[in-house]
């Protein structure tokens, strides 16, 4: 199999960050939702996803890194074996040539008798740094994590809408989403990674909640502008304000100037401890570009009269 390091375009001493955004970068140019039909790109995106569900793991990567797994996650032996016969027969040319051996016992026990065998004809001393007793107890290892993302509706992230999300394997999973996440949490599926000996790995989605056209996340809040007429300004109206909950009704009141704002209870983003954040309604006054008669009536109503707005700010 490939290195793993080949794998991801970087370096073996490439930092945690470095190795994240190769991944990123790969993942996204090969994800299978942008190469439909494209089995070169969806093999592709496999590699590179199970290459970065080990190096992105400390303890994996430093296991890899000398040379106790291989690029599945899976325990490599110290040397490879053949089979045949017994527990190990001799093979190569007769009388005596150079030949070798086939083994197809346990190996473990191959270890023994030639480690142990060596280390007798030594005095007992001298090992080869190798735990034969520790190798048979090691457990076999875990299947290869898989990673995922997936871009949440601005909408269905405030109201903590269950999300729909096909793994790798096939299987369709309804995905609840934990209260209080941003762009960038990591959800775990226990088990619904690769399989391996010890058992599969983990689905690790990490959650992105897109962009809206009008709406903008304030921490648990949402902030939105709202236009208004000049009319609903001045003498107060009720109008129709969008939410992530769908439409309501609100109440300007008389006399609002652009940049009033308007709080609607519990219509932000749900919070970890379950409440609710608010909505913030900035109102801003919209005028027609060309009105003849709004102008005649600027004209009229500004008629001696000296107020100046902008007074408070130093200037005249």
């Amino acid at each position: 199999m490939k290195d793993l390091y080949s794998t991801l375009g970087v370096a073996r001493g490439a930092g945690d960050d470095e190795i994240k955004k190769a991944y990123r970068k790969l993942a996204k140019e090969s994800h299978p939702d942008r190469n439909k039909d494209n089995a070169k790109a969806a093999e592709r995106f496999k590699e590179v996803s199970a290459a970065y569900a080990i190096l992105s793991d400390s303890d994996k990567r430093a296991q890899y890194d000398r040379g106790e797994i291989d690029e599945s996650g899976s325990p490599k032996a110290p040397f490879g074996f053949g089979g045949g016969g017994g527990p190990y027969t001799r093979t190569g040319a007769q009388g005596g040539g150079a030949g070798g051996f086939e083994f197809g016992g346990d190996p473990s026990d191959l270890f023994s008798e030639l480690f142990g065998r060596a280390n007798r004809r030594a005095g007992g001393g001298g090992g080869f740094g190798f735990d034969f007793d520790e190798l048979r107890r090691r457990p076999p290892a875990k299947g290869a994590d898989v990673a995922y993302r997936l871009s949440v509706p601005f909408e269905a992230a405030a109201r903590l809408e269950p999300q729909r999300i096909t793994l790798r394997n096939g299987k369709t999973i309804d995905l609840k989403l934990p209260a209080g996440f941003a762009s960038g949490r990591q959800v775990k599926l226990a088990g619904q990674g690769e399989s391996g000996g010890g058992g599969a790995g983990d689905a690790l989605v990490t959650l992105d909640i897109a962009g809206h056209r009008f709406f903008t996340r304030d921490g648990d809040d949402v902030r939105m502008e709202l236009p208004v007429r000049l009319d609903e300004a001045v003498l107060g109206a009720k109008v129709k304000v969008p939410t992530v909950d769908g439409p309501v009704v609100v109440a300007i009141p008389a006399g609002s100037s652009s940049g009033k704002v308007l709080r609607l209870r519990g219509k932000g983003f749900t919070k970890a401890g379950g409440e609710r954040g608010n909505q913030f309604v900035a109102l801003m006054i919209e005028l027609p570009a060309d009105d003849a008669e709004l102008r005649d009536f600027a004209e009229r109503w500004v008629e001696g009269k000296a107020h100046n707005p902008r007074a408070g700010l130093g200037v005249d």
